[in-house]
């Protein structure tokens, strides 16, 4: 897991910009919660601009969270109780005596209106985030209408009567973090999806093979992508309706020209690529966005235990392609699969163990041989996993049965990484919705 006295301080710094902020409405003089109902409102701006903040991805805070999946669940929670916190803070209706107007009063109105609409839209584009129907290249797109809420909230919060005036200290504290959120907004939305969107690929390979894509990507401009094994990237194919982002491991290593990628058929996005020909694939343009993640397969010292399940394997691909010809101790593979068809790139893993650079252990649950965690010790042939360090990437269940028995066993470190963007409540039903959507609008164009 991420070094606990590195990983915290992120969340740290969230909690605290929000909780320090209550002692600007702690002597309000008004209705009973008035002070709190003030607080709530602020806090929901705070959170929010942190959410942007965080939308941004900036490395040199992965560390501070422990990884750009913590972070963007950090990100996630944020805004959740940011909508919780305005909701709660237009209910209470704060009414304060003795406050200062940040405005006129008739634009202290208009921004109170203003603040009424954005409250609308922030709950429609929350519930579009959190019930996973919308397929994710639409709701990409709704999920940049989330500023504009925002912008409404600070116009109505700068405007409004308060127990402090705007150019005070307290006035600064929060005019620099609506204007931070701001910012961020605008450089994400802006420059970084539209100016400055990453770095320029081509597609020189792409294969199928089942329902998996394998994509070679060969650099523009020459340069390497400078990425350590582990790590993933934000690729967005530049072809029609499938130019929205996706993280995806880099499963080439780090020293190869090129990238790969394994595209499993998981959502909607991965469905329609392997609708699209081989030949229109082969030399499309790709932009490619990172590297990011700190998912380390490697131990600095100690015996390596990798467990992948399904297209988990993709960082552990790019761990083999680096393996010394000689070590004193080689890493053990735990490869786990539902058919013998769903191994991807197994002749590779194959050679590898045939060449002895790693032990393979293949499970396949259509064969009888499904992973038992209890037999993680076993297979990395010791008594216990005492000096292992465990790194584990796949399915959920896979990841929390294989992390709670390490840990039983006293794994030396677990490493996990998980960089789902879109989290929400009930049945994924994104990916056959698009489907039902693409067949109305391909019948539409035959009839026309």
């Amino acid at each position: 897991m991420p070094h606990p006295r590195i990983s915290w301080i992120g969340t740290a710094l969230v909690t605290a910009s929000v909780a320090c902020s209550w002692f600007a409405f702690d002597s309000v003089i008004g209705r009973a919660n008035s002070g709190f109902a003030l607080f709530l409102g602020a806090s929901a701006i705070l959170l929010m601009a942190w959410s942007f903040v965080l939308a941004l991805r900036p490395r040199f805070l992965e560390a501070l969270f422990g990884g750009l999946d913590r972070m963007y669940r950090v990100q996630r929670w944020a805004g959740s109780i940011a909508v919780v916190a305005m909701f709660f803070h237009i209910r209470i209706e704060p009414e304060i005596k003795r406050g200062i107007l940040g405005a006129g009063e008739n634009l202290a109105e208009s921004a109170e209106e203003l603040a009424g609409v954005g409250e609308i839209l922030l709950y429609v584009l929350i519930g579009v985030t959190l019930i996973r129907w919308v397929p994710y290249r639409l709701w990409r797109l709704t999920h940049k209408l989330l500023g504009v809420p925002y912008l409404f909230a600070c116009f109505h919060f700068f405007t409004a009567e308060k127990p402090y005036a705007n150019g005070s200290a307290w006035g600064w504290w929060f005019g620099v973090w609506m204007m931070v959120g701001t910012i961020a907004w605008l450089a994400r939305v802006v420059v970084l999806d539209a100016a400055l969107p990453g770095r320029r690929y081509r597609v020189v390979r792409a294969d199928t093979t089942g329902t998996v894509t394998d994509l070679r990507l060969a650099p523009v401009d020459g340069r390497p992508f400078g990425q350590r094994i582990g790590q993933f990237a934000f690729v967005k194919l530049q072809l029609p309706g499938r130019r929205e982002p996706h993280p995806f491991t880099i499963a080439s290593h780090p020293a190869d020209s090129e990238l790969r990628f394994l595209v499993k058929d998981l959502g909607d996005w991965s469905g329609r690529l392997l609708t699209v020909d081989v030949a229109e694939l082969t030399g499309a343009e790709v932009i490619v966005e990172g590297p990011y993640g700190r998912f380390r397969p490697h131990a600095s010292t100690g015996h390596d235990l990798w467990v992948a399940g399904g297209v988990g394997i993709t960082p552990f691909l790019a761990a083999v392609a680096g393996l010394p010809s000689s070590a004193p101790d080689i890493p053990t593979l735990v490869y786990c699969v539902r058919t013998r068809a769903d191994a991807m790139a197994l002749p590779e893993l194959q050679a590898a163990a045939a060449a002895g650079l790693l032990r393979l252990s293949l499970h396949v649950s259509d064969e009888g041989t499904r992973l038992d965690p209890d037999r993680l010790a076993d297979i990395a042939e010791r008594p216990d996993l005492r000096g292992v360090h465990v790194a584990v990437c796949g399915p959920d269940p896979l990841v929390a049965a294989v992390v709670q028995t390490s840990r039983r066993l006293r794994a030396k470190a677990v490493h996990t990484e998980d960089f789902d963007i879109r989290q929400g409540f009930g049945p994924h039903l994104s990916k056959p919705i698009d489907t039902w959507v693409s067949g109305r609008l391909t019948a539409r164009s035959n009839r026309t």
